[in-house]
């Protein structure tokens, strides 16, 4: 072996060595953040109220993420439940990327409608109350259009379309909320 592929070589070892060393320090750094101690070193209260969380759903309509006792706007974080479930089943046509019940945030991925491949829409939801009310969700849209070379270009989508998707996932909150009392 001359010494260019000596020096190769070793240069190689040295970045497997350190990265088996990196590794090793984070998956030591990982065990010992469990590691920590038992539930017996916690004062009685606040293992309590660690473990009270109460029911997910409230009475309301909205998930509740801190339980019963963060009733106060400035605590708990909630949002209205009817909002949600209509929002997921109105975009559930689109494949979501990303969905936060606390919250409020429902992300769509890119989406091509079969009858237009070169046309992709992408929604932002945002549920903005925890009451069921008419500005309780805001819907943002994106659009983009593929060119001759195959590439994605951002265009204008009608602000029509996000008032006509806020509008569907109202009425569709309404419906549920309505065949809930019904029960």
């Amino acid at each position: 072996m001359n010494k260019s592929t000596q020096a190769i070589n070793a240069h190689r070892y040295f970045q497997y060595f350190r990265f088996l060393g990196l590794a090793a320090v984070v998956t030591a750094m990982l065990t010992a953040c469990g590691l920590s101690g038992s539930e017996s070193e916690f004062p009685d209260k606040v293992r309590d109220q660690q473990y009270r969380y109460g029911s997910l759903v409230s009475d309301e309509g909205g998930f509740t993420l801190l339980g019963e006792d963060a009733k106060d706007e400035s605590t708990g974080l909630t949002v209205n439940a009817y909002l949600w479930r209509a929002t997921l089943d109105t975009v559930s046509f689109m494949p979501i990327a990303s969905a936060d019940p606390f919250g409020g945030v429902i992300l769509t991925d890119w989406y091509s409608a079969p009858e237009h491949p070169e046309e992709r829409l992408k929604l932002n939801v945002f549920i903005l109350s925890r009451e069921l009310r008419a500005d309780g969700v805001r819907v943002k849209t994106f659009k983009q259009v593929q060119g001759e070379s195959g590439n994605w270009a951002d265009t204008d989508v009608a602000a029509s379309v996000g008032a006509q998707l806020e509008e569907t996932i109202l009425t569709r909150a309404r419906q549920m909320r309505m065949a809930q009392k019904d029960k």
